[in-house]
């Protein structure tokens, strides 16, 4: 092989081995082959899951790489929960135990194979690891300290066969984050005990290290890098600001992601009921799933103060929560707790996760308040967990998912009756069903949304959703009055829960009330800053109601910029550039549109447009005909 045939690369390599093999095979050799064959076979899905591939698995040893650190530590986590689970049913002279280490460095590949120091690194770091945990370098290490909800204890330089330099290593705690540290000098050479001054000193240094030692162990959190407020993007608002982070899925089967998802949206919809609390809607903070970012990031691109960072491994009948409460501007933790408990007590770690947050923010609340914080209307827990994942399936809006989401809800509604939030997610998804054009007969669907929606609002009068949702279903069936009443009862009840001002402004505009619906709609902007492009429509709907056409303008155009394929933008762009007078914008719009939807129809898509004012319904139907759009 010459040099000029390598090829070098960064990559996080993972080494994996079995303690105690040659006994196992000693033992029972069909068993251990069995087991094992089980157990590389788990490996190689998660490695796959977390983006990685193998590279070689001779004998009881599997190599494999993975792009990101990141990927690397959380399916060797993934890895070791799965191993445990299935060691439990094992006799215990039976159970195959897996240690683990990581690297980052750099390798030569050829031929899909990879050689070098990162590889030996990471075989030397496996044999530091405790049976059933995993050891990563300083290198792995100084990538995923602040980006994974997970504990570290400083091990030392390690000498490392054939390696020149120690190698700093850590041990994966598995827990929330609290970096154990660890001394670092050598152990001297020369036995300096003989001497009683050195000795006495020794003994005084000695003391001083284990109380380092166990401040660190107990009390030390991982360093955090403070947000600026002079570089945050938004202002910082007046009262406490928090930004609930989606819980990562540290299960490694990625059909536990509504399970996940559900929970940080819980917390998410709690705290929104706070009036003293500004919360950042779940459209925004779900844009960094699968990201690895830093709180600071977080709080400056988002304006906010605190960050709710969290994992949940989910194993049969029992649950892990990890939760930690992170002051960005200060650096420092507020809180974090770990929770393992049987799924049937989640509701109370829901529970205790919502208080201890509104406690560490000094957010001072009466017992009824409290009470309604962290309500979720059901004592079932397989109700719940079905609404949650309904609600998950109408968010990712395809035909499949709004007839699963719908089946799910239906499916809550029958172990609960009571269960005010599965009416409303099975209204939302009926409304769905009728808005993205997947319904036979939408008028029916939209009905049907009505019923559910008034249903979930009767049961739970604070459930305010369900009547702002239902204010729109109202638009869209033309009765605008009852519409108008549905959402200004909403907003009545909750004027800082997100989705309430949103639906709140958007039927304002439609009504022709546009001045008094932009405050609102910007207000909505704010609390869910990175959000569908729905809200963008909405102000430039607004906007364009008002008569200010140019900011109207700029708002379809950032959706557009978000979402090139936003159809529904495009059109409503160049009937609005035609009623501005930029009539050239207007016609490259409309030719945009139609590259996407040739089939468009002005008489078909003006169904759709709930406008209650007949002469704007038909201003707007006349701009899309002067720019070209075919009847």
């Amino acid at each position: 092989m010459s040099a000029e045939s390598f090829k070098r690369k960064l990559t996080a390599i993972l080494s994996a081995d079995v303690k105690d093999y040659s006994r196992l095979m000693g033992d029972n050799e069909a068993e251990t082959v069995k087991t094992l064959t089980s157990y590389r076979k788990i490996m190689g899905e998660l490695i796959q899951q977390h983006r990685g591939r193998v590279i070689d698995s001779p004998g009881d040893n599997i190599l494999a790489e993975f792009g990101s650190v990141v990927d690397a530590v959380q399916c060797s986590v993934a890895a070791q929960n799965e191993f445990k689970a299935r060691n439990a049913e094992l006799p215990e002279n039976r159970r195959m135990v897996f240690r683990i280490g990581v690297n980052l460095g750099d390798v030569i590949e050829e031929e899909g194979r990879i050689y070098g120091d990162g590889v030996n690194i990471a075989a030397r770091l496996e044999s530091c690891a405790d049976p059933g945990g995993i050891c990563v370098s300083k290198t792995a290490f100084d990538h995923i300290e602040t980006k994974l909800p997970l504990g570290y204890e400083y091990l030392g330089e390690k000498e490392v066969k054939n390696i020149a330099k120690p190698v700093g290593a850590y041990r994966v705690l598995m827990d929330p984050r609290v970096t154990v540290a660890g001394a670092k000098a050598k152990a001297p050479e020369v036995p300096l005990w003989r001497h009683k001054t050195v000795l006495v000193s020794a003994i005084v240094v000695l003391v001083a290290i284990i109380g380092v030692g166990v401040w660190s162990m107990y009390w030390r959190a991982p360093k955090i890098e403070p947000a600026s407020k002079g570089k945050m993007a938004l202002p910082l608002p007046d009262k406490p600001s928090i930004a609930v982070m989606p819980f990562l899925n540290m299960s490694g089967d990625q059909g536990q992601a509504p399970f996940c998802d559900g929970l940080s949206e819980s917390i998410i919809t709690a705290l929104a009921k706070v009036p003293q609390l500004f919360v950042i809607g779940r459209d925004t903070t779900f844009s960094y799933k699968g990201k690895a970012v830093k709180s600071k990031h977080v709080s400056e691109e988002l304006g906010v103060q605190y960050v709710l960072e969290g994992s949940v491994q989910k194993a049969g009948d029992r649950v892990r929560v990890t939760a930690q409460l992170i002051d960005v501007l200060k650096g420092h933790h507020l809180w974090a707790d770990r929770y393992d408990r049987d799924l049937k007590d989640l509701f109370a770690v829901l529970d205790d996760i919502t208080k201890q947050i509104i406690t560490s923010l000094q957010v001072k609340l009466t017992s009824g308040e409290t009470a309604r914080a962290v309500s979720r209307g059901t004592q079932n827990l397989d109700a719940y967990l079905k609404e949650r994942e309904a609600a998950w399936y109408v968010g990712q809006s395809t035909r499949e998912n709004i007839e699963l989401a719908k089946q799910l809800a239906e499916e809550a509604i029958a172990m609960d009756p009571g269960f005010a939030s599965a009416y409303r997610t099975l209204g939302g998804a009926h409304m769905m069903d009728a808005l993205s054009g997947f319904s036979k007969n939408p008028g029916a669907s939209l009905e049907l949304s009505d019923q559910m929606l008034k249903k979930a609002f009767e049961i739970d009068g604070t459930l305010v959703g369900a009547p702002a949702l239902r204010g729109w279903t109202l638009i869209m069936l033309r009765r605008h009055d009852e519409g108008v009443a549905a959402v200004e009862r909403a907003y009545q009840l909750a004027p800082g829960d997100r989705d309430v001002i949103y639906w709140y402004g958007t039927v304002l505009s439609v009504v022709g009330r546009a001045e008094e619906a932009i405050p609102h709609l910007k207000e909505a902007l704010r609390l869910n800053p990175i959000p569908p492009n729905a809200y963008y429509r909405s102000l430039g709907m607004a906007h364009r109601e008002a008569g200010r056409y140019d900011e109207s303008i700029a708002y379809y155009k950032k959706a557009i910029e978000r979402e090139p394929n936003d159809v529904t933008s495009q059109f409503i762009l160049a009937a609005t550039c035609m009623m501005a007078g930029r009539e050239e914008e207007a016609r490259a719009a409309a030719k945009e549109a139609l590259k996407i939807n040739p089939k468009f129809s002005v008489e078909r898509y003006m169904k759709t447009q709930p406008l209650k004012d007949p002469a704007a319904r038909e201003r707007f139907a006349q701009a899309l005909r002067k720019v070209g759009m075919p009847d």
